[in-house]
């Protein structure tokens, strides 16, 4: 069953702490297994990309195919049902245009010395995304992690999928085609992202990679953070409900189980000021366990994770929130913003009793590849600076080096760097 704490018990403290620094990640030590599959994939390339891929996946790729060319999912998005394209190609452009709104501008002015200074943003050459088969098979992820690249200017981006037994979800392929993918290639795990990052005969290598995947994928991503950029190393998911007994405990009891059903390690927090509602809540969601298509992962999840919080003061939850830096957090409460304004640290917040945090994972706008296990505190959601970089530039003219290269001289003296005090002052003899 979930634990249950009050905020008032003396032993409150230590319990939440407990839950705090709870490793929630998968237990297995698989750094050893990724490094291994990456130094092959790193040394032998395709050979070792198509063994692994029939180890793990029973998929031929010589035989079946490297790659899904564009017409299949152009066929994909043509054949969908109408109301399911149209659901489609909604969440596209919602996301597109909120990401549009992210691009940053370039910089181009002179200071009061007269030295020219800027920056001049550019997206990366190429980026990979690597998209989960298997259980977590899902459209709204190509959405988000391909829209915000397309966006940001990348003009070569890879997808990688895995088809376990050639089998694929022609909604993935619906959605590429709809995001504007370059190029699908019929891989998953750590080999993929090997592949991604060092390349192969046949797949040449990117600069970034992002998207979600098990723990394989997550450590290989962390291993060749280096080598290639990448948007995070993720856990299992995660949401934090702040509902007050003015709610429908039907409404926060989905709004519990919409995390927990996507794997048992993920794990949904209710915090409220009401006993009753939490009890309310609580039944709730075993009623709608019994009916759900997920329920046996959602259950597990719920009993081995969650967990329900009582307070006097939900405006003063803000510290349990930050000390949490939940990935999702839903404010179901009268006036949310006066709660918002006091948190810190939450990957993306949903504001008042109508929105789920489900809707911002299809339509609303704001990216779903988010921070997970506490690293909202120094880290934020994917979104279109994630494909680009910035490049700074500067132009001294022969009177403004006379301002300011004096203090660099004085700075590359004190430092021991005579060569760099050098450089300046040969200028400043004219």
């Amino acid at each position: 069953m979930p634990i249950r704490l009050d905020a008032q018990d003396s032993g409150f403290a230590a319990q939440f702490d407990n839950i705090v620094h709870a490793r929630r990640e998968a237990d297995q030590d698989v750094s050893r297994d990724v490094a291994a599959i990456l130094a092959d994939v790193r040394q032998n390339g395709d050979t070792a990309v198509a063994a692994l891929t029939a180890k793990f996946d029973g998929f031929d790729l010589e035989q079946h195919g490297w790659q899904i060319d564009r017409a299949a999912c152009k066929a994909a998005l043509e054949g969908l049902a109408p109301e399911l394209r149209a659901a489609l190609e909604c969440a596209a452009e919602r996301i597109r245009a909120y990401h549009a709104a992210q691009k940053p501008e370039n910089r181009d002015y002179t200071d009061e010395t007269g030295v020219r200074l800027g920056a001049r943003w550019g997206a990366v050459d190429a980026a990979g995304i690597y998209v989960p088969g298997g259980r977590a098979s899902y459209p709204s992820s190509v959405l988000m992690n391909a829209i915000p690249a397309k966006v940001a200017g990348v003009t070569r981006l890879v997808m990688t999928v895995p088809t376990p037994k050639g089998e694929i979800n022609p909604l993935v392929l619906a959605a590429a085609e709809l995001a504007g993918v370059d190029e699908l290639w019929r891989i998953g795990g750590a080999q993929a992202i090997g592949a991604l990052a060092y390349g192969t005969d046949k797949i040449k290598p990117v600069d970034v990679i992002t998207g979600p995947g098990n723990a394989w994928v997550a450590e290989a991503k962390r291993q060749v953070f280096g080598v290639v950029g990448i948007d995070m190393v993720a856990g299992p998911s995660e949401i934090l409900v702040v509902a007050d007994g003015k709610n429908d405990p039907e409404w926060i009891a989905a709004d519990l189980l919409s995390q927990a059903e996507h794997d048992p390690s993920s794990q949904s927090i209710l915090i409220t000021d009401d006993s009753s509602f939490a009890d309310a809540v609580e039944a709730a969601i075993a009623r709608q366990l019994d009916a759900l298509a997920t329920g046996p992962v959602a259950r597990q999840s719920w009993h081995e994770h969650g967990v329900i919080i009582l307070t006097d003061d939900l405006l003063g939850s803000a510290a349990l929130i930050d000390r949490l830096a939940p990935e999702h957090l839903e404010l179901a409460i009268d006036n949310p913003d006066a709660l918002f304004d006091r948190v810190r640290h939450a990957g993306s917040v949903f504001l008042g009793r109508h929105t789920p945090e489900a809707v911002g994972d299809y339509v609303a706008g704001p990216n779903h590849v988010l921070p997970t296990g506490r690293r909202a505190r120094f880290s934020s959601g994917l979104s279109v600076l994630d494909f680009m970089k910035r490049t700074s530039f500067l132009a001294c003219t022969a009177s403004s080096i006379q301002a300011i290269g004096p203090a660099a001289v004085a700075l590359a003296e004190a430092e021991g760097l005579p060569a760099h005090a050098s450089s300046v002052a040969r200028r400043l003899s004219r």
